[in-house]
């Protein structure tokens, strides 16, 4: 299973777009531990969020749902900062990450 990185920034140039998503990849890939953890770790993310939506209390998961949850959370807003910088905040990126494979 592999996964994809699009970031979409209207004002910058097709390296500086390429550099930004090779950064997002990096810290997405030191926060988890591994480049072959990525694409489980958000498609179980996916699956937490599909099941219990984006806030679940955290009485209503299981603690390896928790672990998870927090576990790309972590990762994904450590992504952010690293391709957008760290004052910009979750709402306000533009990028899509697909699972492919």
């Amino acid at each position: 299973m592999t996964y994809s990185i699009t970031l979409y920034e209207a004002d910058v140039s097709p390296e500086e777009r390429r550099q930004a998503e090779a950064r997002f990849r990096g810290a997405l890939e030191e926060a988890l531990g591994d480049e072959q953890l990525v694409a489980p770790v958000y498609a179980a993310y996916l699956r937490i969020v599909g099941t219990y939506g984006e806030a679940p209390a955290p009485d209503t998961l299981t603690d390896a749902e928790q672990a998870i949850f927090d576990q790309w959370r972590a990762a994904e807003t450590a992504g952010v900062a690293a391709a957008f910088g760290p004052n910009r905040y979750m709402g306000d990126a533009m990028y899509e990450i697909r699972i492919e494979g």
